[in-house]
């Protein structure tokens, strides 16, 4: 049963993944083509789709599915060293990030974002970095 979990866990933190990749991009082209009306109608649609009916379901699909391997798992994390509290952290901050974005295209669907494309670009590399963070602390286990 554990693999299976850690199977669709896995499944569903690349779909999320996904969505944290590509949203932030298309709020770069948002904010950079706001006097194109029509470019702008159908953006938003993309980003309303990708995260309300991918992102929000892969989501709690991947929190979901974590707390069940703990679960099937049981771990003192403070026994595992500073890799799963670390590890946890990092999930923390992305899942704010992630709920950040909704907030930010709420505002850009609603055109009250004052966001520019050039903080979006910058924006767009926080779950990369993250992604790097907890892949490594997952994979060597340091401390």
């Amino acid at each position: 049963m554990y693999q299976w979990i850690l199977w669709f866990h896995i499944i569903s933190m690349v779909s999320w993944f996904a969505v944290l990749f590509y949203l932030p991009r298309l709020y770069v082209y948002h904010a950079e083509h706001e006097d194109n009306a029509g470019f702008v109608k159908v953006v938003k649609v993309m980003e309303y789709k990708i995260y309300a009916y991918i992102g929000v379901p892969a989501f709690w699909a991947t929190l979901i599915s974590g707390i069940g391997l703990i679960w099937l798992y049981p771990v003192n994390i403070f026994s595992t060293g500073v890799w799963f509290p670390a590890k946890l952290f990092f999930i923390v901050i992305l899942t704010v990030y992630f709920f950040s974005l909704g907030s930010m295209r709420r505002k850009l669907e609603s055109d009250i974002c004052t966001k520019s494309g050039k903080f979006f670009r910058f924006y767009n590399e926080v779950p990369t970095i993250l992604l790097l963070l907890i892949v490594a602390l997952v994979i060597v286990k340091p401390f």
